[in-house]
């Protein structure tokens, strides 16, 4: 028989933050600290999107087929993917306000490496780094942006998010500006952004140190969610098919957009990485604008439609004009992507006593599905084409339609 949620006895004197920030922080300085959350986050996330972006200057440079490069992008992913949820359980306990700049050191040497690297096993490894540096960032920083939301979660994390899609869409256009006319080598310049963001996630943890408490005061504010043990774990694997839905789909843009221009309609190389650069920026207003729809109206309807919705879109895309592709890969960036603010606060507020853990799970699943993708889209495209590839994966969206099996919560946070 399902039984309702409650919270284990593990209530020692670990500090961690609080789920529910005092009015007081609902302040301009709390804005201030979303918007350097935000930055850290752009920054970050530039430096990720930079790998992909450079894949078509490694592939001729170094003779690679489609299964090599889906590796270096399981290299990077499936490293955060299984080191965020250990994250995200550790920091619960044991919450380490400056190991987000540690962890962007780890980005900072892998960015030194990949402009130094001459043989295929050194992309690896430093595709590795990059991963580990995301690993750590996304736990504690989004907990960050959740202590500064003055309990307009959606919002926060839609924040926190918008700047990690911003930096996405740099990272194509930073490519195409810089290493494509200077070569391998000028990866190192950005270096120097791991380092400015390492000092901007220092003053962030410096923050965010005197605003955590311990967890027996974190449990004694804590709300229930109205739900039996069984109803939560069964909303939590709904999310998680939805995200691979929405991750693997977008394995397949990120990774193999610029391929598939490039083979159908002649363009070059910069070109299509311009398209890439449109597109993510689309999704990056459709996070901006999926976390404050989730307050407002429901984040279970934000979730169905976001990714549905995107349907019809993905079914045309690969069959479309150069101009069809441009407008539809706006509609399907903006559309799909509005839904991953309201599915992380969904399942954070499935399980609040376990926040680290949540985020660290499924920021870390989309990148481990992002990877498995990556190398499986990468292996199909070598044996029949890169235009099945595209034909294949416009039914994914499809799998949304699982939402409508998501509960509806009882406190939903305006």
């Amino acid at each position: 028989m399902n039984k309702p949620v409650i919270l284990s006895e593990d209530v020692t004197a670990a500090p961690i933050v609080t789920d529910d920030p005092p009015p007081a922080q609902a302040s301009t300085a709390a804005f201030a600290v979303l918007g350097a959350v935000s930055l850290s986050h752009l920054l970050n996330d530039l430096l990720q999107s930079l790998l992909p972006s450079i894949y078509p200057i490694l592939k001729e440079n170094y003779s690679l087929d489609f299964s090599q490069i889906g590796l270096i992008t399981l290299a990077f992913m499936v490293t955060s993917s299984l080191l965020q949820p250990l994250v995200g359980i550790y920091t619960d306990r044991h919450p380490k306000p400056q190991s987000l700049a540690l962890g962007m050191g780890f980005t900072f040497f892998g960015m030194i490496l990949l402009s130094v690297a001459h043989h295929y096993y050194v992309i690896l490894i430093a595709a590795a780094l990059v991963g580990t540096g995301s690993a750590v960032f996304h736990p504690e920083s989004a907990r960050i942006a959740r202590a500064a939301s003055g309990g307009r979660y959606g919002l926060a994390q839609s924040v926190f998010q918008v700047g990690g899609n911003f930096g996405q869409a740099l990272g194509p256009m930073a490519a195409a500006l810089i290493v494509v006319p200077f070569g391998q080598g000028s990866i190192v310049a950005f270096s120097g952004v791991a380092a400015l963001a390492i000092v901007i996630l220092w003053r962030l943890g410096a923050w965010y140190k005197p605003r955590m408490t311990t967890r027996k005061q974190a449990h004694a504010e804590r709300q229930s969610v109205g739900l039996s043990s069984g109803r939560v774990k069964f909303a939590l694997v709904v999310l998680v098919v939805l995200c691979f839905s929405k991750a693997f789909y977008l394995a397949g843009i990120n990774s193999y957009y610029t391929f598939f221009l490039i083979h159908k309609f002649g363009v070059s190389t910069q070109t299509a990485q311009i398209y890439l650069f449109v597109f993510l920026a689309a999704s990056a207003c459709g996070v901006f604008f999926g976390g404050p729809l989730g307050d407002r109206f429901g984040r279970k309807y934000v979730i169905w439609f976001s990714i549905v919705g995107a349907l019809p879109f993905t079914l045309m895309l690969p069959y479309a004009s150069l101009t069809g592709n441009l407008v539809l890969s706006i509609l399907i960036g903006f559309i799909i992507s509005s839904a991953m603010p309201a599915i992380i606060v969904y399942a954070q507020e499935l399980m609040p006593h376990r926040f680290g853990m949540i985020s660290g799970l499924f920021f870390g699943f989309v990148f481990g599905i992002g990877g498995i993708g990556a190398a499986v889209l990468g292996y199909v495209a070598d044996r029949t084409s890169i235009d099945y590839v595209y034909q294949v994966c416009a039914f994914l969206p499809a799998i949304g339609l699982l939402a409508v099996f998501l509960p509806q919560l009882k406190r939903q946070h305006a």
